[in-house]
């Protein structure tokens, strides 16, 4: 019969091996246009200390309230063409005339230290990360049905007339791509708190399964 100390040797050797399995995941929170993802973000950050939320760069005006290098990357459109020339960018879209893209430095950077990445991003923009990284962990956040999205994207008071019938049109195309992802969470009226935890518990499940892909960009 083993010795006590040899089981323990054993055992926490294989327990080493355990945890040496542990790699930083990329996971992509995306969804139509009004569905909530940065009040969602927001949340997230309060629990996820130790993740790396990447921030996208962006050409589009700065809304009240947002926070330059908080919430977007406000840059000029001579920039933005200078960061796709200099492949400085995961991805890129233009999106109602606008220019969006995830700085590729800051991703890589916290994948080397170890640290999760969450990528908030639109749904065009989740293709192309999930072209660029199959082994994300893609999420959609969809809403609760398509009169309340209406009444979200009319609510930011951000967009004329036409320019929402336009959004609104395009998040009906976008609801039709979540089959595209490998999970749903619903987004619904005074429910943000429920769609959070089941975002944690998604982002939970995946870091204690025992095959990790080892994610290189």
């Amino acid at each position: 019969m083993n010795s006590f100390e040899n089981i323990v040797r054993q055992g926490d050797d294989f327990i080493a091996q355990l945890r040496s399995r542990r790699c930083a995941r990329v996971f992509i929170i995306s969804g139509p246009s009004g569905v909530g993802k940065d009040a969602v973000i927001e949340r997230l950050k309060e629990s996820e200390v130790d993740t790396h939320f990447a921030i996208t760069a962006t050409t589009r005006q700065q809304r009240e309230g947002e926070v330059d290098g908080q919430h977007y990357y406000f840059v000029s459109a001579e920039t933005f063409a200078e960061w796709v020339a200099n492949d400085q960018l995961l991805e890129h879209a233009s999106v109602y005339e606008n220019r969006y893209g995830v700085p590729r430095d800051p991703v890589v950077a916290a994948l080397r230290r170890g640290q999760d990445v969450i990528v908030k991003i639109d749904v065009q923009g989740a293709a192309a990360i999930r072209t660029l990284v199959p082994e994300a962990v893609s999420i959609f956040l969809a809403p609760e049905s398509m009169e309340r999205l209406h009444a979200r994207l009319s609510a930011r008071k951000t967009d004329d007339v036409g320019q929402l019938a336009r959004r609104f049109a395009e998040a009906g195309i976008e609801l039709e791509r979540a089959n595209e992802f490998d999970y749903v969470v619903f987004n619904e009226t005074n429910g943000i708190l429920r769609a959070v935890s089941e975002i944690r518990s998604i982002l939970l499940a995946e870091r204690a399964k025992l095959d990790q892909p080892t994610i290189e960009i």
